[in-house]
């Protein structure tokens, strides 16, 4: 049995006065608004003319990735009765570009550093991150490898 669940997102954005010599680019800033939440204000990333000091949607699917295989690796950490500590990540995302101006993410690197209270857990604490990217919903929807450099320790 599937369950279908609905996300919805509205965006906003106007067109802003330019310079003459600007006048065939426009501006990339824009704010996306969710019921019930504070809006984000989002640009292009600073490499495509964008506002530098705004998140742009590279920096939020990385972010989408990141916070999804932690919720998903919690997930299967509770399963298997081990208690995490803590959980830090510095994930890597290559994005790459072709001269027609399309591109695509071809790699992504995560390296979470988890801390667990059982030392006798950490083999079985590292090994669950594969299980994690198998119920991740965002990985899931990737068509390029997630690589995962897991370190764990136990206090």
């Amino acid at each position: 049995m599937s369950f279908k669940h609905y996300f919805k997102a509205g965006l906003t954005w106007f067109r802003q006065e330019q310079s003459a010599s600007l006048s065939k680019i426009y501006h990339k800033s824009h704010r996306i608004s969710i019921q019930g939440k504070p809006d984000l204000q989002v640009s292009a990333a600073k490499a495509f003319k964008g506002d530098p000091t705004l998140h742009n949607p590279e920096d939020l699917f990385l972010s989408s990735l990141v916070s999804c295989h932690m919720m998903s690796y919690l997930y299967v950490c509770s399963k298997n009765n081990i208690d995490v500590i803590s959980y830090t990540d510095n994930a890597e995302a290559v994005l790459e570009t072709r001269s027609d101006a399309s591109g695509r993410f071809v790699q992504v690197d995560l390296f979470p550093e988890v801390i667990i209270s059982d030392p006798d857990k950490i083999a079985l604490a590292t090994s669950l991150h594969l299980e994690a990217n198998q119920l991740c919903f965002i990985a899931n929807s990737c068509n390029f490898p997630i690589r995962h450099h897991a370190v764990c320790r136990a206090i």
